[in-house]
């Protein structure tokens, strides 16, 4: 889960980390009233969206007086802003964040991660922040530091003051340094981080060091612990398809493909859009409908994949162990039912009551004229499905099932 940069920030300073005073606005009005509160001759406005790059797009801009406060807020609020991470779709700005501009000396990249290979958390740095790590580690990969963390020991003074030293800080800056790390570690192990990213951490020119930006993403599966976190998800920031998936407890993740997916298991989740790359298709979610679904959730589940224009195919790819594949089957109907479509389905059912699974599928296509094509295997299925999705191979348009024989 995605934590906008004013939540974020509001967490580091319930923890003493240094950020700089700002406030929260939705309208031009707010904005001015908030730029007023703080005083100062000089604001910085931050459009709140869940995506890096603002700065390239227009989503951060500094201003030197209240009228341009109102200005700029007035076209930011509302604007579309299009970087890398949103894709060309956008996200569209509801609320900026309005700061008083800080006087920069020197600017610094910091993250923790958590790094899988290890099994612990990571800690990576760059004198020269500001800038997008991707590209500082291609063009000079020696400014980055990584450090791992021992899950015993954490973040330490003494593993600050070391990162600083590499860094080449200057020595007055070395405990200040390790102090804001130190509280900047304990903010992201506490709340089951997944990322915690400032970029810039700055040293301003009378020596503090402040984090100027903050974006932070924290384990979704662990919000349960968490319920202050959970209570700050923008919805408005999610895909439609995204809000559904989460009313009825779906694992739902849009994706830019044509061919919907719908499976159980993440394992196999992640097996079945492999394999869909591997014969040239591209999956249009991760939706995992999980070991223990019935009839209902099925149901909503293969709505949601109806719901996104994008999907031309839809690959519903079923093992059944403890969900059996005849309630697949009849959920899949179902949610035909609601949903009309004339998409074509290609199912691949395998386990527990398959035959009646495969029966029901075969006698709903019949009533119903849906383009129903079954499969044996999973490799089978895959390649029917991109053929589909590519218009390289239809169905008769009588023919409401076909099946595929290894």
């Amino acid at each position: 889960m995605d934590l906008h940069e004013f939540q974020a920030k509001g967490l580091l300073r319930s923890y003493g980390v240094p950020v700089p005073d700002g406030g929260v606005a939705s309208t031009a009005s707010d904005a001015l009233r908030v730029a007023k509160e703080l005083k100062g001759d000089a604001w910085v406005i931050k459009a709140q969206v869940h995506a890096g790059g603002r700065g390239k797009a227009g989503g951060v801009k500094v201003v030197n007086t209240f009228s341009d406060v109102y200005d700029v807020s007035s076209h930011m609020l509302g604007m579309k802003i299009v970087t890398k991470q949103t894709g060309p779709d956008g996200k569209i700005v509801r609320r900026t964040l309005i700061e008083k501009a800080t006087d920069i000396k020197q600017e610094i990249y910091l993250s923790f991660l958590v790094d899988r290979d290890s099994e612990q958390h990571m800690i990576i740095v760059s004198s020269e922040g500001g800038m997008d790590i991707e590209e500082v580690a291609e063009n000079n990969p020696s400014a980055i530091v990584t450090e791992r963390i021992n899950p015993v020991t954490g973040m330490g003074l003494f593993l600050g003051r070391k990162i600083a030293k590499k860094i080449g800080l200057d020595s007055s800056l070395l405990n200040k340094f390790a102090d804001v790390a130190h509280k900047l570690y304990n903010v992201f192990a506490d709340h089951d981080g997944m990322m915690l990213e400032i970029n810039p951490l700055v040293v301003t020119g009378d020596g503090d060091i402040v984090c100027l930006d903050a974006k932070m993403n924290v384990d979704e599966n662990a919000l349960y612990r968490h319920p202050k976190i959970e209570e700050m998800k923008d919805y408005g920031e999610l895909e439609p398809q995204e809000v559904r998936a989460s009313i009825f407890d779906l694992s739902y993740v849009s994706m830019d493909g044509n061919i919907g997916c719908m499976v159980n298991g993440a394992g196999l989740a992640m097996a079945t859009m492999d394999i869909i790359k591997s014969y040239g298709g591209d999956p249009a979610n991760f939706l995992d409908v999980g070991g223990g679904a019935d009839v209902n959730k099925v149901r909503e589940a293969f709505k949601i994949i109806l719901t996104d224009p994008k999907v031309k195919v839809i690959f519903v790819n079923i093992f059944g162990g403890i969900v059996r594949c005849d309630l697949i089957a009849q959920g899949v109907l179902n949610g035909s039912d609601e949903v009309p479509s004339d998409r074509s389905i290609v199912v691949r059912l395998d386990g527990t009551n398959v035959e009646e699974g495969r029966k029901i599928l075969e006698e709903g296509a019949a009533k119903t004229g849906l383009t129903i094509v079954t499969a044996d295997t999973m490799a089978d299925a895959a390649q029917k499905a991109v053929e589909l999705a590519a218009g390289e191979e239809k169905p008769a348009k009588k023919k409401t099932s076909a099946k595929a024989k290894e």
